[in-house]
Order: structure tokens, then C-alpha cells, then sequence
């Protein structure tokens, strides 16, 4: 039988092994507590630096896409050959697109008769990137380039054969043949992807439009290709076929190329 003495020595040291054990499961607690929140804290820094990532998606704004922006620093590429030293100089201006497309543009400014600052005549060579839409109609954008709104209507008012091919015109839907309204055109190419567009206004009759047209599509020439062989190549053949601006009705410049609007005939895709 155990004595009262040893009884209460041995209490204090089960108290003290007690208050041990206690203490180093506070302790353990305590730690795997910090290790937790830790753990946790380490994951929402890599959450919070993966979505600094990813676009603002609590905001209403659509994301920006990307746009033609002016190239200052780029040399043109077309000319038109000039017929007399007292034609005006055309603006030049160029237009790239970051996926890959260029716009030249040359803009003729109007007579004395005309608002100077409403273009006279537009010639635009747009070099296609992947930002083409192949599902767009290859005429939208044109009535509004004609000064026209951009809800009005075109209709197709015959073809001209030129040193490019046959090139469609274009007129507000209505027009009557002897109206001044002004002529727009098209004309695409497959290979190398490339369209040649634009409008003018010069001629007050619907033949001197068209005529005023193929003439401006016949001097135009490459000043450099670049890297694209293809269209050094392009403008080289159409070359052999380029006709001069004869004054309507002359034996260069009579009828055979420049195809009715009634009976106009396709002879090569657009």
C-alpha cells in the first residue's frame, strides 16, 4: 500500500506532465494553424498574379480590337504616270493593320467648282492580311468613301476592260445614264490577295466617267514590291496590256475597251 508522502509527490509530476503534454499540443496546434494559413496565403498570391494575367472581365467596355493605323514612316509603293507636268500631285497617305494589311490611298482634291475638302477621286490598293473578312462584301465601305451616307445602295453600272482586267463600276441604285453622280470600281485579285478600288468623279457624261476611270486604272505602276514577287509580277504582265488615255473615240481609246453598261460581259473573275 502506497503512503500518503509518495501519494502526493507523485501527484505534482502527473500535473507537470499534464500541463507538458498540453503545451505541446498548443504548440503542434499552433503550427500546423500557421503552416494552413500559409499554405492558403501562397495560393491566393498565385491566384491573384495568374488573373493579372487574363483581361478585366468585370468590366462592361468590349476589348479594343486592333485597327488601321497611319504608317508615317513607310514609302509608297504605287504612282500613276503622269500624262501632262501640269497634273496636281495626289495625296499619298498609307494605312497598315497589324495582322498584315496595307492600304495605299491616293486622293485627288476637287476643281474650283468643288468643295476642297471633298475628294475628286480615290484610288485605294489594299494589300489583304489576315485581318480580311472574307464574309464582307467586297463593296462595303464604298459608298461612304464616295461622300455618299453609308446606307445608300450601289448597283453594279457595267464593266471597263483595263490593263488589270475587267474592273465593275458601281453608281448609287437609280441613277439615271446622264446624271453626274459619281463612278466607283473594284476590281480583286486572288493571287497575290490584293484589291484595287475607288471612285471619281471627272466627266460630265457617264462614257467620260468610265473612260476618265480606265485611264486612271492603265497608269498606275509599281514603284516597289517589297518582299512579294507576286505582285512585281502581277503589275509586269498587266503591263503588256496597258492602253493609252486617248481622248474618247480616237482609234486607241474607242469603244472595244470600254464595255457597255447594258450589255456589259464578264471575262474575268473580280
Amino acid at each position: 500500500m502506497q503512503s500518503p508522502e509518495a501519494g502526493t509527490a507523485a501527484n505534482p509530476t502527473q500535473i507537470h506532465l499534464a500541463l507538458a503534454n498540453f503545451a505541446d499540443e498548443v504548440v503542434g496546434t499552433l503550427a500546423r494553424l500557421l503552416a494552413y494559413v500559409g499554405v492558403l496565403a501562397l495560393f491566393a498570391i498565385l491566384a491573384l498574379a495568374g488573373l493579372g494575367q487574363l483581361p478585366d472581365l468585370r468590366s462592361d467596355e468590349p476589348t479594343a480590337k486592333p485597327s488601321w493605323a497611319m504608317a508615317d514612316r513607310s514609302h509608297p509603293a504605287f504612282a500613276l504616270s503622269r500624262i501632262d507636268s501640269s497634273e496636281k500631285t495626289a495625296s499619298y497617305t498609307i494605312l497598315r493593320h497589324p495582322e498584315g494589311g496595307r492600304r495605299d490611298v491616293m486622293r485627288w482634291a476637287g476643281d474650283a467648282d468643288k468643295p476642297a475638302d471633298r475628294p475628286w477621286a480615290e484610288l485605294e490598293i489594299y494589300r489583304e492580311g489576315n485581318e480580311f473578312d472574307v464574309t464582307r462584301p467586297a463593296a462595303s465601305g464604298l459608298a461612304a468613301r464616295m461622300g455618299l451616307d453609308a446606307a445608300t445602295t450601289l448597283e453594279q453600272a457595267g464593266l471597263i476592260d483595263t490593263k488589270f482586267g475587267p474592273v465593275a463600276l458601281f453608281r448609287p441604285s437609280g441613277t439615271a445614264d446622264g446624271s453626274p453622280a459619281c463612278l466607283g470600281y473594284l476590281k480583286r485579285n486572288e493571287e497575290p490577295a490584293l484589291q484595287i478600288s475607288g471612285f471619281s468623279c471627272q466627266g460630265d457624261t457617264l462614257p467620260a466617267r468610265r473612260a476618265a476611270i480606265a485611264c486612271t486604272l492603265n497608269r498606275l505602276t509599281l514603284l516597289t514590291s517589297g518582299n512579294e514577287p507576286k505582285l512585281a509580277e502581277m503589275f509586269a504582265h498587266a503591263e503588256l496590256k496597258r492602253r493609252s488615255c486617248e481622248p474618247q473615240g480616237s482609234s486607241q481609246g474607242s469603244a472595244d475597251w470600254l464595255l457597255g453598261a447594258a450589255n456589259a460581259q464578264l471575262r474575268g473573275a473580280l
